[in-house]
């Protein structure tokens, strides 16, 4: 089962760059003085030499050996231009425009991940998510068969055996109302990042209903969702629709839907809309006692992926290990 030993394990291997486009902010100067510590993660802080080696003498963070780039001293910035208006073609962004946007830490931190200069990036500290998301939908792109980009959350607690036990839950944070086809898209995507945190997933369609046990569009909706993810990963074990109880719960699972292989058993859920998937993660965390990581952004190019607003420098600590470890 899941531990942070295993990540980094994975990087330990094939050694990865991670951009913070935060450079000057306290609890990312605090991951990286961690990361650079050891040698299996390198940080780029994106920001002005001066300023975040000031902010880190005055926190007392030793970031000594971390690659920091100023956008508005940087020497590629030439290509960087080029490559964005490439990219940007349809919108016909021009040279001067470009350079503005780009001297942007969002943006720019995005191109740098674009340009191979770093594998992956971390941002969102102390801005929107749809600040993170929007320069990696415009730049990275989603991969191939990809329509959307999606979340979920990976859910770890301490079991009476030892062992961790570990969740996966999607979509928390990005789709506010998927339809049918995005969520056998997201499906697909969790269950892909489940494997990586150390979970064979059993994945269930979550409604208020279990098997036609209730009606509704939304009881529809995930019914056919799950249908249709049956038929496009056919070796991904599936139920759908079921109630939280039914899909984790033995007992229950016995009553309602006996014939189910994964009823009983579920250890990756999708959820129909954002309000469940939100209000479901937070109760798991505050109520369950499960350290909650995430939102990690699938479906991309590169890995992405958003901090909270609230995050403290353990979080980005722990966000910047499983960002690089996607890559």
């Amino acid at each position: 089962m899941f531990g942070f030993g295993q990540l980094i394990d994975i990087l330990k291997k094939d050694p990865k760059k991670i951009v913070f486009t935060e450079g000057e902010d306290p609890r990312i100067l605090e991951a990286a003085s961690r990361l650079l510590a050891s040698n299996f993660l390198h940080p780029i802080l994106v920001g002005k030499p001066d300023a975040i080696n000031a902010k880190a003498e005055e926190s007392g963070f030793n970031i000594r050996g971390a690659e920091i780039i100023d956008p508005n001293n940087f020497d590629r910035m030439d290509e960087m231009v080029e490559l964005f208006c490439e990219l940007r073609k349809s919108k016909g962004v021009t040279p001067e425009q470009a350079r503005g946007i780009l001297s942007s830490a969002n943006y720019f931190g995005t191109m740098l991940v674009k340009m191979g200069i770093a594998d992956s990036l971390l941002g969102g500290a102390t801005y929107s998510t749809a600040d993170t998301v929007r320069p990696a939908l415009q730049l990275i792109k989603t991969k191939p068969g990809n329509s959307i980009v999606s979340s979920c959350f990976i859910l770890v607690r301490p079991s009476a055996t030892g062992e961790n036990e570990v969740l996966a839950m999607g979509d928390c944070a990005i789709n506010i109302h998927p339809t049918e086809d995005e969520l056998v898209e997201i499906a697909g995507e969790t269950a892909e990042c489940a494997r990586i945190f150390g979970i064979e997933p059993q994945v269930a369609f979550l409604s208020y209903s279990t098997l036609g046990s209730g009606k509704g569009e939304d009881v529809d909706k995930m019914r056919n969702a799950a249908h249709k993810a049956m038929a496009k990963y056919p070796a991904l074990p599936i139920e759908g629709e079921l109630q939280f109880d039914a899909a984790v719960a033995p007992r229950v699972a016995r009553t309602k839907c006996p014939e189910s292989v994964v009823a009983g058993h579920a250890n990756t859920f999708i959820f129909p809309d954002i309000n469940a998937g939100n209000i479901g993660y937070k109760i798991a965390q505050r109520l369950g006692n499960f350290e909650a990581y995430g939102p990690i952004l699938l479906g991309l190019n590169a890995p992405i992926n958003d901090l909270s607003r609230g995050c403290n420098a353990a979080e980005v600590y722990s966000m910047a290990i499983i960002t690089a470890a996607l890559a």
